[in-house]
């Protein structure tokens, strides 16, 4: 059985929009959605679509913002992710909060990290050709503009370079064994 469930954010997300009334608030979990979506597709094209012109990410880790600032930025970044073959995760989201100008979400991402690339991030793995499950807290601030596009993510997460565990064959999604495939 796989490990990640790459939809699951998208679910939720949609849950709370069926039970959101205001068509702002609607508007805003629309594109979270699609954000979210388009993330676990790897579609840089989608990301693009949900983000306004010169989107900021502010994330947070060990006391430093190391988010990409501008378009060029943030496309470079996902594009990096895709190229290490980590963008194979799941967002849990336990809480999710809207108000007129941010939709906040909180949980757990559990990413696939190939040995090497966890070890280069900081994690406790031991061998660069296996397969690790990740863990982190995180909660991460989705900001609006007044026309409704996303200004970026600002996110905040634990760090406990002992929360991995290397995988089995079998809890791999195919998404991420393909990955490693000959073209």
């Amino acid at each position: 059985m796989a490990v990640v469930d790459q939809l699951l954010s998208v679910r939720q997300v949609e849950e709370r929009l069926a039970r959101t009334e205001d068509p702002r608030q609607r508007a805003m979990l629309g594109t979270v959605a699609d954000h979210l979506r388009a993330e676990a597709a790897s579609d840089l094209d989608g990301l693009k679509a949900t983000l306004a012109e010169s989107p900021d990410y502010h994330l947070w880790a060990e006391g430093r913002d190391y988010g990409p600032k501008g378009m060029d930025a943030v496309l470079a970044y996902y594009s990096d992710v895709v190229a290490v073959k980590r963008q194979i995760l799941e967002f849990d989201i336990e809480r999710i909060v809207v108000d007129h100008d941010t939709v906040v979400t909180e949980g757990w991402i559990h990413a696939i990290n190939l040995g090497s690339v966890a070890r280069a991030r900081g994690w406790d793995a031991d061998d660069d050709d296996a397969s690790y499950l990740i863990s982190q807290r995180v909660v991460i601030f989705w900001p609006f503009d007044e026309e409704g596009r996303m200004l970026g993510e600002d996110g905040y997460a634990n760090f406990d370079r002992t929360r991995v565990r290397k995988l089995t064959a079998d809890e791999l999604p195919a998404t991420y064994t393909d990955l490693f495939s000959p073209a």
